[in-house]
């Protein structure tokens, strides 16, 4: 029989494109099993949109988009779940995509793929995408020692997922919640990259420079948040013995500094109330 697919779309005050995103979703040569909206606390219509797709609505006051991506995935019960944004917009293969390329890695928990800008200046899309991604890409395989999760294309085995549930820094809203999950699956389980899974995404993220450095900076805070017990050296040398038990658990040194929060204050966007659908 083939495994079940639960998609999982965090949003907050996002109606208009979560609906875009729904009928696209509705539009899938293998629809979801089951769709699941984690609504962020919005006061527009995106509860209500999601209602109208016949998606199952989660409720998840506060958090940022940690707390609302971990509600989805303790919800899901497909085997497979499926991660977007509300304001990405899937081909219509996207999930059968994911589907097939996880029956044929078997040995894989979770996978992800590129992406391409729907929306801003057409000239600025294709060179803005391969500078993001490609920086995103680049430099977090080379700290975690294998490839990093994108969460506005990803999709794990619910297996998995229940491994890591209780290590993940959900209630940490400053966490960069890709780069968690991708730290807490790695490095002993495989994680791969798909050239045919690819996705649509907004170039909202990019409104203000102030927005991109924090986005990359939180990237910084949620490696620093797991050392010493996962630098890089330690990732790597786990991943090439096979042994989980080397280094030590993020758990032991997971606290985080006052220093540290001093330099990513709590007025970031999402403890603000900003938009829970980007990466």
């Amino acid at each position: 029989m083939s495994p079940s697919i639960t998609v999982v779309i965090p949003v907050k005050d996002d109606a208009d494109v979560l609906q875009r995103c729904l009928q696209s979703l509705a539009a899938q040569t293998r629809v979801a099993d089951e769709i699941i909206v984690v609504d962020n606390g919005s006061t527009d219509a995106s509860a209500a949109v999601a209602r109208e797709f016949g998606a199952r609505v989660v409720i998840q006051l506060g958090g940022g988009i940690p707390a609302a991506s971990a509600a989805g995935y303790d919800a899901a019960s497909g085997e497979i779940i499926a991660r977007l944004d509300a304001d990405c917009l899937p081909p219509v293969t996207w999930l059968a995509d994911l589907h097939r390329e996880l029956l044929a890695h078997p040995e894989a928990v979770a996978l992800t793929g590129a992406a391409h800008f729907i929306d801003g200046p057409r000239w600025l899309r294709t060179p803005l995408a391969a500078l993001y991604l490609g920086s995103y890409f680049l430099t977090m395989r080379a700290a975690l020692g294998h490839i990093p999760l994108f969460g506005s294309n990803l999709a794990m085995r619910r297996s998995a997922w229940l491994e890591v549930k209780d290590a993940v820094h959900r209630n940490d809203p400053l966490v960069h919640d890709d780069v968690d999950l991708s730290m807490h699956l790695g490095p002993i389980r495989e994680l791969i990259f798909s050239t045919t899974l690819s996705m649509g995404i907004s170039m909202r993220p990019f409104g203000s420079l102030s927005a991109l450095i924090y986005r990359f900076r939180r990237g910084q805070y949620t490696l620093t948040r797991h050392w010493p017990g996962e630098l890089p050296p330690l990732r790597y040398l786990r991943r090439a013995t096979g042994n989980a038990s080397l280094g030590t658990s993020p758990r032991i040194f997971g606290g985080t500094s006052r220093a540290q929060r001093n330099r990513y204050p709590s007025t970031a966007p999402e403890a603000r109330g900003g938009t829970v659908s980007g990466n």
